[in-house]
């Protein structure tokens, strides 16, 4: 199931960051390596997409970062990318 949230900070030194879910909720830690577009360096309050999965003994952890428009739906984004 895909969660949205705002990059709440990132550290390009240490190549993780936090992710504050829209839904409310406590932050979530990310990798760089679970970014979708590793080269573009996410920004703080920007939009992505996301999936959890359980680290640590628990922890949720986003997985698969996808950045989204502002303004747009996922289906809108997906429509575009299917257009070309």
């Amino acid at each position: 199931m895909t969660h949205f949230g705002k990059i709440k900070d990132y550290d390009a030194g240490k190549g993780s960051g936090t992710i504050t879910p829209e839904k409310g909720g406590d932050a979530l830690d990310f990798a760089k390596a679970d970014l979708q577009q590793e080269a573009a360096e996410p920004k703080s309050g920007q939009r992505f997409g996301y999936e959890t999965k359980q680290v640590d003994g628990g922890k949720a952890h986003a997985i698969n970062l996808r950045q989204q428009e502002q303004g747009g739906s996922e289906k809108a984004n997906q429509a575009k990318q299917q257009q070309g």
